[in-house]
């Protein structure tokens, strides 16, 4: 499998990394790849957010690196953080105008002034089996209530931050008309949430999550995990059998 896209990376405007936005474009036309999403973390992340007024200087950004680029599509993306259970994810009106691809997942250290009970959950749920279980139910609801509440393009590595009902995350996706990524950094999809979610008519992206210029379009571990599956070529978007 040949890739042609990435669209998940971020730039130093997402707090943990230092990437230069024209280096990355440099970066993935060098190894081929036809079109890129530029993902930097949601502005209620506490830690990493991208700040609200910085959205629309990449918007102009990218759009200079459109024309100088011609060989490449730059997309401005988001990876926006899931808020809450109640399907609310950190884009606004604003944002929301210019922006060409949408990523969403859940994070630790985001709105923790609301969610602060939930990151508590997601903590206590790796020592915990009743927490486990009760963080479970929730991050699902959160999921497919944003799913259904929001036009988001893919769903990042559902599953790595907190346990998820992949089951019922998938149909929703696949309702929605959402991607889901196989994610190179964090191992998730798993093979065997791979598996459970080729039951559903959903589509898949295997994508860096790249920090670092090195990374991007570093997709082999995830290619590694589809191909384990048996995941057929044709239901993944950024790559050419």
């Amino acid at each position: 499998m040949i890739v042609i896209g990435d669209y998940h990376m971020h730039t130093k405007l997402s707090g943990d990394s230092k990437n230069e936005l024209e280096a990355i474009v440099k970066k993935a036309i060098e190894i081929g790849l036809t079109e890129i999403a530029i993902t930097d973390h949601g502005p209620a992340h506490n830690g990493y957010g991208i700040k609200k007024e910085q959205y629309p200087v990449l918007r102009a950004e990218i759009d200079r690196l459109n024309e100088k680029y011609p060989q490449i599509n730059i997309l401005l993306g988001l990876e926006a953080n899931l808020l809450g259970t109640d399907g609310e994810i950190d884009i606004d009106e604003n944002m929301w105008k210019i922006i060409d691809w949408v990523n969403a997942g859940y994070h630790f250290g985001s709105n923790l002034r609301k969610d602060y009970k939930l990151h508590l959950y997601n903590a206590l749920s790796k020592v915990s089996k009743r927490y486990h279980e009760k963080v479970k139910k929730l991050n699902t609801i959160s999921m497919v209530n944003a799913l259904r509440k929001n036009k988001i393009n893919m769903l990042t590595h559902p599953g790595a931050k907190g346990p998820i009902d992949i089951d019922q995350v998938a149909k929703a996706a696949a309702e929605s008309g959402t991607v889901l990524e196989i994610n190179n950094s964090h191992g998730h999809l798993t093979v065997e949430e791979i598996k459970i979610a080729m039951k559903y008519p959903v589509k898949f992206a295997v994508c860096s999550d790249a920090h670092e210029i090195e990374n991007i379009g570093n997709v082999s571990n995830a290619i590694d995990r589809a191909f384990i599956a048996g995941l057929a070529p044709d239901r993944i978007i950024n790559v050419r059998a």
